[in-house]
């Protein structure tokens, strides 16, 4: 049995991805209204982006564009950062009343306007973003054969530090997160 190409995969997956939040924003449309539908959609992208400490909403574009282009995921990723920042900002500056349509924009909205210490779970999730990304930069590398004289000279400490700090900051974000008070949301 024969194995899709690597490129081919990587294709499938965006597509499935990208049909599962088109699909997302065709639920909020009809629940809602279009212009609804489409912001409730960018800002519950813009809230996996910002609040998960991995690259999860940034996978749309990252992945796939450093299989198909190779730019580097570090770089995708600060673009959808400032993507997702820039939604942030138009909506809580002009139309902050779209943040009350689904429990997850409620709860995002609650984060974002409650500096201490909401904005520790950004700021976290950036650190964890960052270094899951540069993680996966550097093993895209060594899979294809780029930097293995440094991978071997360094005999992975450098990941062994990466990993311990990550661990450190999901912990954070946990401790964060379940103050948030979930339970009476859900």
């Amino acid at each position: 049995m024969s194995q899709a190409h690597p490129r081919k995969q990587v294709l499938i997956k965006f597509a499935l991805l990208m049909a599962l939040l088109i699909g997302y924003f065709f639920y909020l449309w009809v629940k809602f209204d279009a212009a609804t539908g489409a912001v409730t959609a960018a800002l519950t992208w813009s809230f996996f982006v910002l609040c998960t400490p991995v690259a999860d909403a940034g996978f749309l574009l990252d992945f796939p564009l450093r299989l198909l282009f190779g730019i580097r995921m570090v770089i995708s990723e600060v673009v959808v950062w400032v993507l997702a920042g820039a939604i942030n900002a138009s909506v809580l500056l002009w139309a902050p009343a779209y943040y009350e349509t689904t429990v997850l924009t409620r709860l995002f909205h609650q984060i974002l306007i409650t500096p201490w210490p909401y904005w520790g779970i950004v700021l976290l999730s950036g650190a964890g973003t960052f270094l899951s990304v540069k993680f996966g930069d550097e093993l895209m590398d060594v899979l294809h054969h780029r930097e293995r004289d440094f991978f071997h000279s360094h005999q992975f400490k450098q990941e062994l530090i990466l990993i311990a700090f990550f661990l450190m900051i999901v912990f954070g974000y946990y401790e964060l997160i379940s103050s948030l008070g979930l339970e009476d949301v859900l």
